[in-house]
């Protein structure tokens, strides 16, 4: 098996994306991005990622959908997910959360070194905690 971890990102604003690829590319991370909903739940699905990182507001297919069918899909429904938006709203806070995101962070608040830090941190979490 390969040790290497390998993280999802799923966010349209290609520079965010390129920083943070960078800073855990840099940091030893395999870092595929996607840059709307549909790509990266397809890319979910066949890349076998070790942690997503998920933004909100995509084109095609909105966050709360790509984690809601990650989670349906038997094949990525165990997969970490973190939420990484610009939009902290309550309610969808809540709901991403609901739906199995493992946290819910604000873009403005999360360096990429807070980022990459938290590849290991998250993908550590025991499968058993991601069932509601």
């Amino acid at each position: 098996m390969d040790d290497e971890i390998k993280v999802l990102l799923i966010e349209d604003d290609e520079a965010a994306a390129e920083m943070y690829r960078l800073r855990m590319t840099a940091d030893g991370y395999t870092v595929i991005i996607a840059r709307d909903g549909q790509e990266g739940l397809a890319l979910a699905e066949s890349e076998q990622p070790d942690l997503v990182y998920l933004d909100l507001r995509l084109p095609k297919m909105d966050g709360l959908e790509v984690l809601k069918r990650l989670r349906e899909t038997a094949a990525t429904a165990a997969v970490p997910v973190v939420i990484l938006t610009n939009h902290g709203e309550p309610e969808l806070r809540e709901r991403g959360l609901e739906l199995g995101a493992l946290e819910f962070l604000i873009k403005a608040d999360t360096t990429p070194a807070y980022l990459s830090q938290g590849v290991e941190r998250w993908t550590e979490v025991p499968l058993s905690s991601l069932e509601a």
